[in-house]
């Protein structure tokens, strides 16, 4: 006899349909599945035998074949254990014929029990898609799923539970869609614990409201990694789409918590300088997302920025301009989305103490240009903001005057944002830092002032062109911090400001 039954998977972050066909023929007892299944789709086996066998039903001692169609793509991981028990059952006439508007996902334990597996949502939205009503899972990925509108999540604890329901012995009760609520970052540190540092204060807020890359340099203990951990405090709350994004990608990447439903804060990824390269933009044999796809609607921070291998910072070139990370492999190639924050923190040397006011470098010059040139200048010129952070003074650190807090700096950068919202309204932009050229000249065009302190500045510091049009789009973005509507030479002075770094550390010699 022959049955069918519906399921999904995942390639990259999309879902695909998948059907597990079951046929049981006359022949000597045999189990094979076919479709391209990994080593995880073949093990099925053993584990759908067993569960049936505990669970009471009876396995059918003639010629099983399972093929999980479509052939040409790869099915992997132990996502089909649950329809291939469900398609042996009805070929085996041990229950009725299931609808096509229903779907099933999930691994199976030895007794029958249902193991969480990842990738759900990615592949309940593509259930969505496809017309399916009704998607059947394990519980604890319920409440993912249950974000999806317009299906019916049915969360249960072992295959046995939704033969019930099938046969309409014991129904089972479907999952609750829970509203989104994105967490304002009420636990994120505060910047009102940090002492002085306004300049690097005034860049966090800028990159904040614009979207824009930040570099902080500057001697060991002047708080670059404190500044930095407390940028998550001053971001926009994540908008439902943008965690639908995010969500995708913790779910394929196995980072969901169980039981848990959309994200609700941005992605603060801090990865060891001893990371890979195929662990930040992802790979591996079944393809999973990296650090830049993680930190997605969020903030990827480099700490010690020199310190990371050079061939893992040339991964970031493509991400920190398209948005976006292709990665090509022998079973497939996927693309990520990877749109971040990139902020990065390093010493001005080896020592660390080059330039300081009262402590000398004990670095030799030639030990100095080889700790910058870690830093290739294509990906210098894709940081927008270049700051120093320098030694706080006894003075400040002694103060009892309290510094203004994350939370009126994240009302101006909301207010920021807000506008820029407005602005570019059914354009696919964001944030300031997200324009294209042709919006670039549509929005950022500057009064006649600072057109002439512009091209005074691009003729005399040698700037490339990709380095114009991000002084171009900070320039926006601190007008409108300020409120204003037009770009004046006050705004652009201070977003060149922001570009003197590299030139003072690596190419001024």
């Amino acid at each position: 006899m022959f049955a069918k039954v519906n399921s999904f998977g995942v390639q990259g972050l999309d879902g695909f349909a998948v059907t597990a066909e079951a046929d049981i023929s006359g022949g000597l007892p045999q189990f094979s599945i076919v479709g391209l299944p990994d080593n995880a789709v073949k093990e099925a086996a053993d584990r759908v035998r067993s569960a049936m066998k505990n669970l009471g039903y009876a396995w059918p001692a003639s010629r099983i074949t399972v093929n999980l169609a479509p052939a040409r793509l790869r099915k992997t991981g132990p996502v089909y254990d649950l329809p291939v028990l469900l398609a042996l059952l009805c070929a085996s006439g041990q229950l009725g014929p299931v609808s096509p508007a229903r779907a099933f996902v999930g691994e199976l334990s030895l007794n029958g029990a249902l193991r969480p597996v990842t990738g759900i949502l990615p592949m309940a939205l593509a259930a969505a898609a496809a017309g399916v009503t009704e998607l059947f899972l394990p519980a604890e990925n319920a409440a993912e799923a249950a974000a999806v509108e317009g299906l019916t999540v049915y969360g249960a604890a072992s295959a046995d539970q939704v033969v019930a329901h099938l046969r309409g012995e014991s129904p089972l009760t479907a999952a609750e869609r829970v509203p989104f609520a994105p967490l304002e970052d009420a636990g994120a540190p505060d910047f009102a614990d940090v002492k002085g540092q306004l300049a690097a204060r005034r860049a966090l807020e800028i990159a904040a409201a614009g979207g824009h890359n930040l570099l902080m340099i500057g001697p060991p203990g002047t708080g670059k990694s404190m500044l930095a951990k407390r940028m998550p405090g001053i971001l926009p709350p994540l908008t439902q789409e943008e965690a639908v994004e995010c969500t995708t990608i913790c779910s394929v990447a196995g980072l969901l918590p169980a039981g848990s439903g959309l994200v609700q804060r941005r992605p603060f990824r801090s990865p060891h300088h001893s990371v890979s390269g195929a662990a930040l933009a992802g790979g591996g044999a079944n393809a999973r997302p990296g650090e830049v796809s993680l930190a997605h609607n969020g903030v990827l921070f480099l700490d010690e920025l020199p310190e990371f291998h050079r061939d893992v910072l040339e991964v970031l070139r493509q991400p920190v301009e398209d948005g976006q990370v292709t990665v090509s492999r022998a079973a497939a190639t996927v693309t990520w989305p990877s749109r971040f924050i990139l902020l990065a923190a390093m010493n001005p040397c080896k020592c660390g103490y080059f330039g300081h006011p009262t402590r000398a470098c004990t670095c030799t010059p030639s030990a100095i240009e080889s700790y910058r040139r870690r830093i290739s200048g294509p990906l210098l010129d894709r940081i927008d903001l270049h700051v120093e952070v320098g030694p706080v003074q006894y003075s400040e650190i002694s103060s009892r005057e309290k510094s203004e807090c994350s939370a009126d700096i994240r009302k101006r950068v909301l207010a920021a944002r807000a506008i820029q919202t407005k602005r570019y309204q059914g354009l696919g932009v964001s944030c300031n830092a997200q324009l294209s050229g042709r919006l670039l000249r549509r929005f950022c065009q500057p009064d006649a002032a600072a057109a002439a302190l512009l091209q005074n500045a691009f003729d005399r510091l040698g700037l490339s062109a990709r380095a114009y049009d991000r002084i171009l789009k900070v320039s926006r973005t601190i007008a409108d911090l300020a409120g204003c509507e037009e770009i004046g030479a006050a705004h652009l002075a201070e977003a060149l400001q922001y570009r003197s770094l590299d030139r003072k550390y690596w190419y001024d010699k």
